[in-house]
């Protein structure tokens, strides 16, 4: 089988290696725009910019590729599915119209309310309502988060600790922080409880879900600091993702929104990403992904066993094979996230990076967020996360030792990482 991958970023690495690793229906993997680590499982394309749908459908078609597999929610926010699609094309990943789970928290929250799905009291807020969006922050007792509707690279939800912050944060978004993102907002009580992500594979109608994972948002370590599009994870997060509460998330949580989007005339093809606030062992979302998560997707695929093409190409076809999934836990993984200086505003780039072999001798799995080659095919980075580094092992101590031992061999100049990632996890062991 030959497969097109789009995506650059820690989440498409990890997506090519399992592809190439974790299948025996391999035959050519393609990956546009791709990263220095992502080439090294997969082959560079002739594809300039991943918006020019035409190129892409040219290029499949040319290379007779029998499956897209389309990582980021920009792509697909834009209908890059749908044009795929049109074309004949395999594809996994949503439809433009079902890709609003994620590019809007407005429509989801509605979806939710509509099919009885159980998350945060809320209402929503464009730029026009912003005396009722203040007044409505009164109605808590506790701060309301406030989120940004669109897409704002994860970093579009703000957690107040007054009621004041919260004003000022809608007022911000409104005044253009998030550009188009932040022109309407969401306002929702604060959940209390400990937060997990769960990922279910969807062909429109059945779904399979993945490994239960933890992220870790915050910068600092004890969860301080800005928000960020994550610093760590951990999965399974079995202890606190129980069986009797991933049962519950299935019928209802995702069950119910699959039903619910094939209602709405836009079934949902590709990787449901359910952010779960659980507390007293009762789950409710805090949000919905259109794609796997980034740096979940690290740890939940390391501990994947099964044929992993199989799997996505079923469920692009509308046909998911479940049997492709021999264990979706086969022990534990951590995902330690190197960042750049300044992470998750103001940061340098072109910074070199140097020891990633010593680090995989150490038994660590690196993969690859925000990096490049300079001119002198030197590994520098490129952007605010900037590898994942990954430790597996039968244990979830295990797993977290391997990946903290082999961090002070990568170096980069103003690396930051947090120090506590997967501690969550140990507190219920």
């Amino acid at each position: 089988m030959n497969i097109l991958l789009i995506g650059s970023g820690g989440r498409e690495h990890a997506l090519a290696w399992a592809m190439r690793t974790k299948s025996s229906f391999m035959r050519g993997l393609y990956a546009a725009p791709g990263n220095p680590g992502i080439f090294e499982v997969a082959r560079h394309t002739d594809i300039e910019d991943i918006n020019d749908h035409d190129q892409i459908i040219q290029f499949c078609q040319r290379l007779m590729i029998d499956l897209v597999v389309v990582g980021p929610e920009q792509p697909l926010a834009l209908g890059l599915a749908d044009n795929l699609r049109s074309a004949g094309i395999f594809t996994f990943g949503p439809s433009r119209a079902a890709a609003r789970i994620e590019s809007s928290k407005a429509f989801a929250k509605d979806m939710m309310r509509k099919y009885n799905i159980p998350t945060a009291a809320y209402k929503h807020f464009d730029h026009t309502q912003v005396h009722d969006a203040l007044a409505y922050i009164d109605n808590f007792s506790k701060p309301p988060v406030i989120k940004a509707d669109g897409l704002a690279a994860g970093k579009g939800v703000i957690v107040p600790r007054t009621h004041e912050e919260a004003k000022n944060a809608v007022l911000e978004m409104f005044g253009g922080a998030f550009g188009k993102a932040g022109a309407a907002v969401v306002i929702e009580e604060f959940m209390e409880g400990e937060e997990a992500s769960v990922f279910a594979i969807c062909d429109g109608t059945n779904f399979i879900t993945l490994a239960p994972a933890q992220d870790h948002k915050r910068i600092g370590d004890g969860d301080t600091g800005k928000n960020t599009g994550g610093m760590g994870a951990y999965a399974p997060a079995d202890a606190l993702v129980t069986p009797e509460i991933m049962d519950k998330v299935k019928k209802r949580i995702i069950q119910p929104l699959l039903d619910g989007m094939r209602a709405e005339k836009t079934p949902f093809i590709g990787c449901l990403f359910c952010g779960l606030m659980i507390h007293n062992g009762e789950p409710r979302v805090v949000e919905f992904n259109a794609r796997f998560g980034d740096p979940e997707t690290q740890a939940v695929l390391s501990v994947f066993e099964g044929d992993f093409v199989r799997l996505l190409s079923s469920a692009a076809r509308g046909e998911i094979d479940k049997s492709a999934v021999r264990s979706s836990t086969n022990g534990y993984c951590c995902n330690v996230v190197l960042a750049a200086e300044g992470y998750p505003d103001t940061y340098n780039k072109g910074m070199r990076i140097s020891g990633i072999e010593e680090a995989r001798a150490m038994n660590a799995r690196i993969f690859h967020s925000g990096t490049a080659r300079d001119e002198n095919k030197e590994l520098i980075a490129n952007g605010g996360r900037v590898l994942g580094v990954c430790g597996s092992g039968d244990t979830l101590e295990k797993a977290i030792n391997i990946a903290y031992q082999a961090i002070p061999y990568i170096e980069f100049e103003g690396k930051v990482f947090r120090k506590d990632i997967g501690q969550k996890g140990l507190r219920y062991t």
